[in-house]
């Protein structure tokens, strides 16, 4: 099937190709004379036409977005030259132009590409969750802005024009779908004009649809829709120079969205990786890999000198996902956690505009408020509770006090907790609550499997002032100044990670703990991973303008200037296990041992949070040179800076070395392009070439749970073409095509998660059994003997601690003999790693590797693998080409009625997914073919349709997202939705 797709797309790329602006249908005197109507847009707060605008964008009329099917954020990107869109992780995603995209992953990131409404910035917006309707139209900028629009942008401008009320009198239209998964979708618009001077508009959708996975566990459907918006508008003209715009909106979605469309991995035998770095394949994650897997085996109890009966199982041994089978399509799951979504957002908008004789202001304040709440199965499997038997027998043996009153007075909390009804009861686990007690504070959810799932969720609120005067001058010089100042804060900006092993492993241990120390019985907080963001501001404002002079009616000269102010605060922290609770309370943080963690090891003492404040400002601007050749066509050269600002890393645990901070990422932007209608009106073309130099750009990586951002140095150029051909009135076929290269251009050296020996057959990969993580040990020699012989002989330390001679005797007091750690071993030989793989105590290897690692070559223990060098690498997200075609024919009836069929094809390029590039993170190019015939009543009063989207119903990979060694490296994967069809009948007068 890809290769009938690409014969077919290829053919089609023949005729040119990837429509990036898009125009209604063409319109002309009579049945011979052709014809490409016009499109307005205000890419430069002034309306212009789309020809006539020295900047690469791209527009799509309200009747445009129906035509073609673009409904959501996913549809429009197929259609846009160098432009993609992925969903990630954490319900984010990610729209990318030219190369530049959302890298950065936090709550005091900016986003790359400005999301506008009116030309209005939105920070966290959930458009591009929602289905599209009423709108004017939509604006797609590609290039970094600063001069024209609210917020610096470095990728470009997304800007959402919502259609206002028409004052000419009472205007309707609703329209109703249905199609295949049971969806149905009604829209609906009332306009009414009351008075001369005074109209109301109130527009909105209903979507309503089964889900696109198959679940095996309980046979239902996951992954469906069930959202609504509305939509009120007031327009207010009291008189010729004066207009008031009121806008409120309201979008609702509460379902079972998946934010993980499937998950793959070439499954590890030896557990060292949990997943093997070579390809990707549905396979399960080995859990002894794992923060539960390696902190509740044996082998890690025996370290610690706690009673080996009470583990889960052996690193060596089988773990829970052993039997696991994943099934081996895109669509179908085993999960045993139902997901959960929930999102809805608030936005009012006002907005004065005066006309002040040879100068216009234009006044604009909005309030925005967002929420998301998502959960979902966090390994997307059914794991098997066999090898925790004999672990959970021991507890419930020791809860009923049959191993002596002392343990029972520890232990019986975890017990009933934990296992109410027995060992081989229901398993509880605790709930993705703030208060730090989860199931150990009765905040628990019970089942017959040992369920594990994640929680993302944030609350925002944002508001914003813009003032903009601009000037008519009847002489060659004009102007535009503007500011603008932007308050945002998020709170609960969370993600949780929760299982029954890691209840198991804060109860268990919280005893042996607190027994040991002769302390009160606990356990230990929180028992769940929690990133808990508490409170991140943003407080930005922006001074910026532009001045246009013209030289004559056919060379113009625009040079603008920005200053931006950023400030931005965090209070974070992240807890897994971290100190000893005493049972009874309802809140972690109210623990009498609390003072023992540490969320900010950066400052003297323990701080209950890490507390950061970072301040950015800058100085960027454009110039821009465009020449007209003639009243249609078109030339422009332009140099523009851009710039995003930093942000704060979040505290890690455990603690490894990153910046807490991120510095701001600039780009300086050469652009040339030209704009032509030839033909009489038949043919337009527009070509634009450009240059990127990109310094700082924000990258985003996992290490230690937690996504941290680094900075990197990187080069991009282009090149755009788009055309749209109309030979005769009924008649239209829009094209366009894009190419994309990318790379980093300094040197970098950062550890690869995925494989952390660095590619080196000289080098060890450890999984750390105290926290799940992995490091590397090299050889300083290049003695592959050498450092296979040391972590051997560190291992054998630590499996006989009292051995004489053994250095491990006094330096490590708390490790016991016994432990079972095994020699090193070779992974497969498909694994695509040539060194050998270990469990160990990193911290121990790191000790030993001066005094010990001499007798050995020398080695050197690198805790976040051994660095590579990423220079030369293609960034991610940035298909290296596109092309897109679309064909539109009107048949009209003697009648007056008509009928129209259109298709659209679009392919998009190689990519990868991360900055380590390589096969396994490679992005195979793929296709989409769209098609739909539409019957027009006359005078278009009413209209009925047939559509299909994703003809071929191409599962093609757009993103995809490489988890954390603890959790075992398993790769999340997003796809394109499956194939749809349907019907839809609508009207309006």
């Amino acid at each position: 099937m890809k290769k009938l797709e690409l014969l077919g797309a290829t053919a089609l790329a023949m005729m040119m190709a990837a429509p990036a602006f898009a125009q209604s249908a063409p319109q002309a005197d009579d049945e011979t004379s052709g014809g490409i109507d016009e499109i307005v847009v205000t890419a430069q707060r002034q309306s212009q036409s789309l020809q006539d605008v020295p900047i690469a964008v791209s527009a799509f009329s309200g009747e445009q977005l129906e035509k073609q099917q673009i409904e959501n954020a996913s549809d429009l990107q197929l259609t846009l030259p160098n432009v993609t869109f992925t969903k990630g992780n954490f319900t984010e995603s990610s729209f990318t132009i030219r190369g530049v995209g959302d890298l950065c992953v936090g709550n005091s990131c900016d986003s790359a590409t400005g999301i506008h409404v009116n030309g209005t910035p939105l920070i966290g917006t959930r458009l591009f969750e929602t289905e599209y309707f009423d709108l004017e139209r939509i604006e797609v900028l590609r290039g970094p802005q600063g001069t024209l629009f609210g917020r610096n942008a470095t990728s470009g401008v997304v800007n959402f024009i919502t259609a206002k009320p028409d004052l000419t009198g009472f205007k309707a239209s609703g329209e109703a779908e249905y199609g295949n998964f049971n969806a149905y979708k009604f829209k609906g618009m009332v306009n009414a004009a009351l008075g001369d001077t005074l109209g109301v508009r109130v527009a909105g959708f209903y979507q309503k649809r089964d889900g696109y996975t198959k679940n095996l566990f309980d046979n239902s459907r996951i992954d469906g829709r069930d959202m609504y918006a509305v939509r009120g508008s007031v327009r207010w003209q009291p008189s010729d120079t004066t207009t008031v715009d009121l806008m409120g909106y309201y979008f609702r979605e509460k379902d079972d969205r998946a934010r993980i469309q499937k998950q793959v991995c070439q499954r590890d035998p030896t557990g060292v990786l949990g997943c093997l770095p070579n390809r990707r394949e549905f396979g399960a994650t080995n859990n002894n890999s794992t923060f539960v897997g390696t902190l509740s085996s044996r082998e890690f109890f025996a370290s610690q000198g706690l009673p080996t009966g009470f583990a889960l199982g052996s690193l060596y041994g089988p773990d829970t996902n052993a039997g696991f089978v994943n099934p081996a399509d895109v669509r179908t799951v085993n999960t045993d956690f139902t997901p959960e979504y929930f999102t809805d957002e608030q936005q009012y908008q006002a907005r004065l505009e005066q006309e002040l004789g040879s100068m216009k202001l234009q006044v604009t304040g909005l309030y925005q408020k967002t929420r998301v709440d998502s959960r979902q199965d966090y390994n997307l499997n059914v794991a098997s509770r066999a090898p925790f038997a004999a672990g959970l027998g021991a507890l419930e043996a020791a809860g009923a006090g049959l191993l002596g009153a002392g343990l029972q007075t520890y232990l019986r909390p975890v017990s009933t907790a934990l296992i109410p009804n027995g060992a081989a009861g229901t398993l509880c686990v605790s709930e993705t609550e703030p208060s730090g007690v989860g199931s150990f504070g009765g905040l628990k959810r019970c089942s017959t499997t040992t369920a594990e799932f994640d929680r993302s969720n944030a609350k925002n609120r944002a508001w914003s002032g813009e003032a903009i005067l601009s000037s008519k001058l009847d002489g060659p010089f004009n102007f535009l100044l503007g500011g603008i100042y932007v308050d945002s804060k998020t709170t609960d900006g969370d993600y949780y990670v929760n299982a029954f092993g890691i209840d198991y492993i804060s109860g268990i241990l919280g005893s042996f703990t607190s027994l040991g120390g002769g302390l009160p019985p606990s356990f230990l907080g929180t028992p769940y991973f929690r990133n808990n963001a508490l409170n991140t501001t943003l407080k930005s404002y922006g001074l910026f303008g532009e001045a246009y002079y013209e030289f004559s009616d056919k060379l113009k000269l625009t040079a603008g200037l920005r200053y931006n102010s950023d400030k931005k605060s965090s209070v974070a922290r992240s807890t897994l296990a971290s100190f000893l609770v005493p049972y009874g309370l309802t809140s972690a943080f109210a623990s009498p041992f609390v003072g023992s963690f540490d969320a900010d090891p950066g400052r003297a003492g323990n701080q209950l949070t890490q507390d950061r404040t970072v301040k950015f400002s800058e100085l960027t601007g454009r110039a821009v040179l465009d020449y007209k050749i003639s009243e249609d066509s078109l030339i422009y050269a332009s140099y523009s800076r851009g710039y995003k600002s930093g942000g704060i890393n979040p505290p890690l645990q455990p603690i490894f070395a990153v910046p807490e901070s991120f510095t701001p990422e600039f780009i300086d932007s050469f652009e040339i392009g030209t704009k032509n209608t030839f033909a009489d009106g038949k043919f337009r073309f527009n070509l634009t070439a450009f240059y990127y130099k990109y310094k700082q750009l924000q990258l985003s990586r996992i290490v230690a749970r937690t996504s941290v951002n680094d900075n990197v140095n990187a080069d991009i150029y282009g090149l755009e073409a788009e055309a749209i051909i109309a030979p005769s009135r009924n008649m239209l076929v829009n094209m366009g095509f894009s190419y994309l290269n990318t790379k980093v251009t300094q040197d970098k050296f950062l550890g690869n998660p995925r494989d952390p020996s660095g590619g080196r057959a000289d080098a060890v990969i450890i999984k750390d059994i105290t926290n799940g993580s992995n490091c590397a040990v090299g050889s300083n020699s290049g003695s592959v003997a050498g450092v296979n012989g040391f972590v051997n002989q560190v291992n054998t330390w630590i499996n006989t601690i009292n051995a004489p001679g053994n250095p491990l005797t006094t330096a490590a007091t708390r490790l016991q003999p016994g432990a079972g750690l095994q020699p090193t071993a070779a992974f497969p030989s498909d694994a695509g790693v040539t060194a050998t793989g270990a469990y160990s105590i990193c911290g121990v290897l790191s000790s030993l590797a001066g005094p010990v690692g001499a007798a050995f070559g020398g080695v050197t223990v690198e805790n976040a693998g051994i660095p590579v060098n990423i220079k030369g690498n293609k960034l991610p997200q940035a298909p290296n080409y596109k092309f897109s075609v679309g064909v539109q024919y009107t048949a009209e009836f003697d009648n007056g009625m008509s009928l129209v069929p259109r298709m659209d094809l679009t392919y998009t390029g190689d990519s990868y997914g991360n900055i380590f590039n390589g096969r396994v993170n490679k992005i195979s190019g793929y296709s989409q073919i769209n098609g739909q015939i539409q019957l027009n009543g006359v005078d278009d009063k009413w209209f009925a349709r047939a559509f299909i989207q994703n003809v071929t119903n191409n599962n093609a990979v757009t993103g995809l997202y490489v988890t954390d060694q603890s959790s075992g490296l398993f790769t999340n994967i997003f796809t394109l939705e499956p194939r749809r069809y349907g019907i839809a009948a609508g009207f309006k007068f």
